[in-house]
């Protein structure tokens, strides 16, 4: 009597299990259908690992573990070529930890997958934008804002593009959009100030500022934006209140204590300045405009040791930041050493700063 498939089916079944099954046993069309639901089970497995490490990845980004997170979104991509959030969160964590070479290529990737991923765009014109590349920043913020029109953080990040490119009005246009876009969007409101602000234009910057505070009090460094543009215009009652606002939202923002401290130092409030800055410098030992700061103030208060001493902390804090070898060299000068004052004068006008080069060349042998 001939069996119906069913049975054959259902009998090898059974015997998969043991020493006796035998491969012939099937027919073709069954070996083809054991053969898809294997590889259909293999396919379902990678899968669900691909998703697994994508939900840790997701974990230790929340975390800012972005080296970490970026393990978890390479494991996903490798078990799953094809799930494009991955590749876009990889590159978004890679863009957070600054390695924007990886995150380009990543982004790349995915652009090959999917063309019109708008985001993709954005993030590849973020890791461009760190590595300096502006023209290629640019025209992906253009295709973002191509695909997505509506995308406020596409049009702000074009907007911070020209920025940096000191393209202040361009930069107005685009921080404009985003907020006509997303009316409550704070940075946007705080980076058209600064484009106000280096257009010397005080009283509008002021006006953004405060208007980003409102959208989000929170804001430390925007109150201490504030502070900075009031002490320009001279109002230092102004620029205290703002730093002291800054203070109250973060204790521990430096930025605000020092420029609190430039603002008491040049009302000659020395002591309490010297409080600011020694306050900033314990909360960022290696925050050399502090310990430059506290050099010039031991130099007015003629403690040229104490002077020399934090003129050291700053070069070794920032080997580029050329107050702090003007500094080191006025201490260096009253502690008799000319050779020393004459060598950091003349880092100081390789630094670009036009007091290095008064000092240098009024003091030095050419």
């Amino acid at each position: 009597m001939k069996l119906k498939k069913s049975t054959i089916l259902s009998i090898v079944l059974f015997f998969s299990m043991g020493v006796y099954a035998q491969l012939e046993d099937l027919t073709p069309a069954e070996i083809a259908y054991r053969d898809s639901i294997a590889k259909l089970n293999s396919q379902n497995d990678a899968i669900a690992k691909s998703q697994e490490a994508y939900n840790k990845g997701i974990q230790l980004f929340g975390e800012k573990n972005y080296k970490g997170a970026i393990e978890q979104f390479s494991t996903s991509v490798k078990l799953d070529p094809k799930f494009t959030g991955a590749y876009y969160n990889k590159g978004v964590a890679e863009n957070e930890a600054e390695l924007y070479s990886e995150a380009s290529k990543t982004l790349n990737e995915l652009i090959n997958i999917d063309p019109n991923y708008s985001k993709a765009y954005f993030q590849r014109g973020r890791a461009f934008q760190g590595q300096s590349d502006y023209l290629n920043a640019e025209k992906d913020y253009e295709k973002s804002i191509q695909i997505d029109p509506k995308s406020a953080k596409a049009h702000y990040n074009y907007g911070t593009l020209r920025f940096l490119q000191a393209d202040y009005n361009g930069a107005i246009k685009y921080f404009t959009k985003a907020i006509e876009l997303d009316p409550n969007y704070a940075f946007a409101y705080n980076d058209r100030g600064s484009c106000y602000r280096m257009l010397e234009n005080y009283p509008k910057a002021i006006q953004e500022y405060e208007e980003a505070v409102k959208k989000n009090p929170k804001l430390a460094f925007v109150l201490n934006n504030i502070g900075t543009t009031r002490k320009k215009m001279k109002d230092y009652i102004g620029a205290l209140a703002a730093f002291n606002r800054a203070i109250s939202v973060d204790v521990n923002f430096y930025l605000a204590y020092n420029n609190r401290g430039v603002t008491l130092m040049e009302q000659g409030k020395l002591d309490d300045a010297k409080k600011d800055f020694e306050k900033a410098l314990a909360i960022n030992p290696k925050y050399a405009p502090a310990a430059s700061n506290l050099s010039a103030i031991y130099f007015k208060q003629k403690d040229y040791k104490k002077a020399l001493e934090y003129g050291d902390k700053a070069v070794q804090a920032d080997p580029k930041y050329a107050s702090a070898f003007i500094n080191r060299g006025m201490a260096r000068e009253m502690n008799r050493d000319l050779n020393g004052a004459c060598e950091d004068w003349h880092r100081a006008k390789d630094l670009g700063a036009d007091a290095g080069k008064t000092y240098y060349s009024g003091n030095c042998n050419n």
